[in-house]
């Protein structure tokens, strides 16, 4: 039997013991433990029932071997004593970074192909993703996501959630999408709490869509009016709507339910993936930020009210371009007063300083970056704080890319 058909007959909370057989089966393999990254980004820890974690220590995914095959996406392998070895395996699906798979190998079967082989078991069948993980750009459940266990999500916690954390994680998209022509994440403090913001995202072979809200405010209301942003959003998009139609479905049931006391300010933007082509509604949006070449620079966008505040509000699209090699940052704040020429409690000028200190980094690491110099002192330091990266590598299909002027 083949790992993938055992993974496929075990019931959710059994398949990491179901992969623990099957690579003693394949690969003599003495041991098989899978750590995954906790809701803050801090620590890695280990796949075990609650009543056995007593005195679990979890992996600092800025320090040693597992954290540096996270931080990397590389396997490494490390020689313990000669008769055995320790292969650590990134595991990651679609781009979101869940973990890292940890296999014993006796010394003599820890060789290149077998590291080769068991990367492929690690990347083609990782675990779930445990939280804030339900695919918006497929609805074909995968052996990646079973249902009916809290295994997986309740490992992933380093301290309870609040019950608005609990709705945020289980509502909005996971951290990551990538694919041949984009690379897209996303991170978000507080993890274990809410700041009511919103990230959701649908991928067709032709388009991204994308949908980044900054915060609503802490607790429980918040949640419920990001939540019911997204659901009125997810409605008009499988209903077919364009961004327009997306934005004034959620207006409306915004205003219907709340009456303008509640509003949300979004941004949405859709984008061709074979030709960098750009639509954006902004509606009081979270700030949009472009790294071309050398140069980072705030975009400016035709600010329309935010979705919820008003009756009967009418949106309007606004066209950009990127070019082959473009990043686009967008920053969701804290919920607050704005400062002028400032994205909410953070003036442009700290936030222009974390996008460009984050210009060199890879797309996976740069809304991290960005949320922790936000998060800092000195002035302006947000309680909640989402940031979205997007890069665009150009037409994955060979087409010729056609002449793009700037947004």
């Amino acid at each position: 039997m083949t790992v993938e058909s055992a993974l496929r007959g075990a019931a959710p909370h059994l398949l990491l013991d179901s992969l623990r057989t099957s690579l003693a089966q394949q690969y003599a393999a003495y041991s098989a433990d899978l750590l995954l990254i906790d809701y803050g980004f801090t620590s890695l820890r280990p796949v075990r029932p609650v009543q056995a974690r007593t005195g679990v220590r979890p992996v600092p995914v800025d320090a040693g071997t597992a954290g540096r095959a996270f931080r990397t996406q590389q396997p490494y392998l490390f020689r313990d004593d000669g008769l055995t070895a320790t292969v650590f395996l990134p595991v990651t699906v679609r781009g979101d970074r869940l973990g890292v798979l940890v296999v014993l190998l006796p010394g003599d079967r820890a060789t290149g192909a077998t590291v080769q082989s068991l990367g492929r078991v690690a990347e083609t069948r990782g675990p779930p993703p445990g939280g804030g993980g339900r695919p918006t750009h497929h609805d074909r459940p995968t052996p990646r996501t079973p249902p009916h266990t809290d295994l997986y999500r309740s490992t992933r916690r380093t301290r309870p959630l609040t019950l608005a954390g609990e709705m945020q994680w289980d509502t909005l998209a996971g951290r990551a999408c990538t694919g041949p022509a984009f690379d897209l994440h996303a991170h978000w403090e507080p993890a274990y709490g809410s700041g009511g913001h919103l990230l959701d995202w649908s991928v067709t072979e032709d388009e991204l869509l994308l949908v980044v809200a900054d915060g609503a405010g802490p607790g429980t209301p918040a949640a419920l009016v990001s939540t019911l942003a997204l659901s009125a959003i997810r409605n008009a998009r499988r209903a077919g709507l364009d961004l327009v139609g997306q934005a004034s479905l959620t207006d409306q049931a915004l205003y219907g339910q709340y009456r303008g006391t509640s509003p949300l300010a979004a941004l949405l933007m859709r984008l061709d993936l074979a030709t960098g082509a750009t639509e954006v509604v902004d509606a009081g949006s979270p700030s949009l930020w472009r790294t071309r070449g050398t140069g980072t620079e705030r975009i400016a966008l035709d600010r329309q009210l935010p979705l919820g505040m008003f009756e009967d509000t009418v949106y309007a699209t606004q066209r950009l371009r990127l070019l082959p090699g473009d990043r686009f940052v967008v920053v969701a704040r804290e919920p607050g007063r704005p400062r002028p020429g400032g994205t909410g409690g953070v003036p442009d000028g700290a936030v222009a300083r974390a996008v460009s200190r984050a210009a060199r980094l890879g797309c996976a690491d740069v809304p991290r970056a960005v949320v922790r110099a936000l998060r800092e002192p000195p002035g302006g330091v947000p309680d909640t704080a989402l940031v979205v990266c997007l890069d665009w590598h150009g037409a994955a299909d060979g087409r010729p890319e056609p002449p793009a002027s700037g947004g």
